[in-house]
């Protein structure tokens, strides 16, 4: 596209001046040239035309002089244009006053038509830079936008209604939150029913940050839950999951799974670890433990992985925590992890809590012992309780 470029100047040779000289160019498109006689034709020009590129405008001139001109062309507040003042050698005071406001060069006359060519190129290149700078940042803007959009839907897709399972209140108590490290993350956490008597948990950790470790969470979770529908045993799920992911999987990403099957009548846990973080038991009488556990291969990246299962019995009273390792790995400006030993002294005091109040308290002990640092990764957390 030709760069547009408007002269305004009451002197009636310098239009004929202008295209004399980039005549040349003018002729292969690469500029085209406007002319105004007075600031006031050229404000009216500039309405008609606002793509105009650079603005030659001369000082003195009736009506309107260039120095109004260009107030008035900066109130129009368009980045891309340059202005360039024209005026007679021995004005240095209107000229100085000029770039004090705001315009991008000067000419003096008699103008030196090659110094103004030279002139003109550097406004192009400014222009150019700008222009390229405005789409940057409208391309960031489209991003940060879908990237909002992204967030909103990874939190749709997971539970949000508490309690989930109103009919068996009196039996279990259920809270989860997942808090992403930047604006989409890569944890997950589920729950649903297998049957009337038994419930299907799930607390994952896809490898990884940002919008590829989100698509492989939604990926992962879909798997999962339709795996979990109709394979009998904790460990067939995740060996299922694991062949289908594996095919899945791209540039070796994988996710770590916590998942377990819990039996609403007897309280007997039946669970499966793919290489995630070992839960914690808070037990009815305030001791809290990691519980055993036979830990199988992450999913994702070995289609012939083997997987097996161990279980525990939850007594009335007592709380299972699950999480991911960004609540251990939380780290203070001393680049100090939580670690586990913190993570079990604020959990020993979560007895007789219900799961959201244990959610709250870790929270609470995280943001006292990172302060002001920045999270590094994304924290999960998922709680049950037999009543």
């Amino acid at each position: 596209m030709a760069v547009k470029i408007l002269s305004v100047d009451d002197e009636q040779q310098m239009a004929s001046l202008m295209r004399q000289y980039f005549r040349r160019k003018i002729r292969s498109g690469e500029y085209e040239f406007l002319f105004a006689y007075n600031g006031r034709e050229a404000l009216e020009l500039l309405a008609q035309r606002p793509d105009i590129d650079i603005i030659l405008s001369d000082i003195n001139m009736p009506e309107m002089d260039g120095l109004t001109l260009l107030s008035k062309i900066h109130e129009k507040k368009n980045p891309a244009q340059r202005v360039v003042m024209v005026s007679a050698y021995d004005d240095m005071r209107n000229i100085r006053e000029a770039m004090n406001k705001g315009a991008f060069d000067f000419a003096t006359k008699p103008i030196d038509m090659e110094d103004l060519s030279l002139t003109i190129e550097k406004a192009i290149a400014e222009i150019e830079y700008v222009r390229k700078s405005q789409q940057e940042h409208d391309q960031l803007e489209s991003l940060k936008n879908d990237l909002a959009v992204a967030r909103d839907l990874q939190q749709y897709i997971l539970p949000q209604t508490f309690p989930p399972f109103p009919e068996a209140c009196d039996k279990i108590d259920i809270a989860a939150s997942m808090k992403a490290a930047k604006n989409i993350g890569g944890d997950f956490y589920d729950f649903f029913r297998l049957d009337s008597d038994r419930i299907a948990l799930v607390i994952a950790d896809v490898c990884g940050k940002g919008i590829p470790a989100a698509l492989f969470m939604a990926v992962s979770r879909t798997v999962i839950r339709s795996k979990g529908t109709v394979d009998a045993s904790a460990a067939e799920c995740m060996l299922e999951s694991n062949k289908l992911l594996s095919a899945y999987s791209v540039d070796a990403m994988f996710v770590t799974v916590f998942y377990a099957i819990y039996d609403l009548n007897t309280g007997l846990l039946t669970y499966s670890n793919a290489g995630h973080t070992y839960p914690y038991l808070i037990k009815s009488d305030g001791s809290t433990e990691q519980i055993p556990s036979t830990r199988s291969p992450l999913l994702g990246l070995f289609a012939a992985a083997q997987y097996k299962e161990d279980s525990i019995q939850l007594n009335h009273g007592d709380t299972l925590f699950m999480y991911t390792d960004g609540v251990s790995e939380a780290m203070n400006p001393d680049r100090e992890e939580l670690g586990n030993e913190r993570l079990t002294g604020i959990l020993t005091g979560c007895k007789d809590r219900n799961c959201q109040e244990v959610i709250d308290m870790v929270n609470r002990g995280i943001t006292d012992f990172v302060r002001d640092a920045e999270q590094s990764d994304d924290i999960t957390m998922l709680v049950v309780k037999r009543v």
